[in-house]
């Protein structure tokens, strides 16, 4: 009886190691902690492909700075709260940049792995638009 329990307990571990694994994340986030920027909350969606920004002060402009120096988000703002989709952004470390005037909150966002079936939808849609012509 002891053995058929330890044998249930393994295949129960090994079975919940890979779903963990098939679910990984698509991005992570690296919160500025300084006081000054408390202000500003910013956070990841539940599925972790939206960046969350939320404050009490407008936010002026958002904009990210790529691994490759290469601006991939830059947008002016003058809300209080945005979301930014970030499927659309490239493999690597992206710094992101809110201003709120005269502040500027600096924190670090990484894409883990790219986007592929979005990638795939687009090359279906564009296939379906060559037959058509």
């Amino acid at each position: 009886m002891r053995i058929v329990i330890i044998l249930i307990f393994f295949s129960l571990i090994n079975s919940l190691n890979f779903t963990a694994e098939a679910q990984n994340d698509f991005s992570k986030l690296e919160k500025n902690v300084n006081v000054r920027a408390k202000g500003l909350i910013h956070k990841l969606n539940t599925s972790k492909d939206t960046l969350v920004l939320k404050s009490e002060t407008l936010i002026n402009k958002v904009y990210s700075v790529s691994s490759d120096l290469r601006r991939e988000v830059d947008m002016v703002i003058n809300e209080k709260t945005i979301k930014i989709p970030l499927n659309r952004l490239s493999k690597g470390k992206h710094v992101f940049v809110a201003v709120q005037s005269p502040i500027r909150i600096v924190f670090v966002v990484k894409i883990l792995r790219d986007n592929e079936w979005l990638i795939a939808m687009q090359d279906q849609r564009l296939s379906a638009k060559n037959e058509e012509k």
